[in-house]
This record gives C-alpha cells, structure tokens and sequence, in this order.
C-alpha cells in the first residue's frame, strides 16, 4: 500500500510500507534529499536504523565513525548511537528500514502532504521556535537530537 509523498523537512518521503501493515512493525521509507542536506546528530532510543541507498551518496556517521555510503550498499544505525548523514551528491534517494513504529510516526507528525512528487522548496535553516518544536516532536517517538547537523 503505497501512501501520498510526503515533504518531511527538506525531503520528500514515501512510506514503502507501514509499520502497520505487519505482525512484525517492519517499515521501509523512501527519501529523497539535496545536496547538502543534514539531520541534527540524534539518537533512536527504541529501533535500529538501516540506510540502503538506490542513487547517490551519503556520508553516514555512526557514532564517531564517518562511512561513505554510495549507491547498492548498506549501513546499519543501531539503537542508543547517536547518528546522521549528510548527502554528497547532487541528490540522494535511499531506504531506511525499521521495526517499529516510532521513526515512522515522527516522520508522518513532521510532515506535510508532498503538493508535487518532487522535492520541496528549500526552507532553509530552522528558527529556534522550529527547532524546539522538532526536538520535542522527536522526543515524543523516542528520539533526542543530541547535536547539530554535518556542516
């Protein structure tokens, strides 16, 4: 069951499948990124993350370890690490796959119904107001930004 395209920040995601489509909570996310595009550094207190990039390239850190991560292959962000990645190339599009419910949740409450399949208009960085109602919106589905983005 594929949902509308969502804008989540300065992304355009897909939800592939739902966490509640299955017994086991598996849910696959596409994302599509720019250049440049960076998360603050932030910690899944309750699912492990894994990356699989389809095109592009992403730097990952996990950690304090930096990976760079291209098209085909595969990064896992477990639990209780503190991580991010920033995209290298021009685009990126990658999956991340969890088992539960949280990441996906938070990506559903941040988002905002996608008006074309494509990417959004860049927002630029968030004000302070946007990033506190970022940082407890995380906290609500077991995540905790803990720093700031790669820069």
């Amino acid at each position: 069951m594929l949902s509308q395209p969502l804008w989540f920040l300065d992304t355009l995601v897909r939800v592939r499948v739902s966490h509640r489509e299955g017994a086991d909570r598996i849910s696959i996310l596409e994302h599509l990124a720019p250049h440049g595009d960076s998360p603050p550094v932030h910690i899944h207190h309750t699912e492990d993350e894994v990356f699989h990039v389809i095109e592009g390239t992403l730097q990952l850190r996990v950690g304090v370890e930096d990976q760079t991560v291209g098209s085909g292959e595969s990064l896992l962000a477990p639990k209780g690490v503190p991580h991010t990645y920033r995209v290298l190339s021009d685009r990126a599009r990658w999956l991340t796959v969890t088992t539960g419910r949280d990441f996906e949740e938070f990506v559903r409450a941040m988002s905002r119904p996608a008006l074309r399949p494509e990417l959004p208009p860049p927002g630029g960085p968030p004000t302070p107001e946007a990033a506190a109602v970022l940082a407890e919106t995380a906290l609500r589905y077991g995540i905790e930004i803990v720093g700031p983005p790669l820069g």
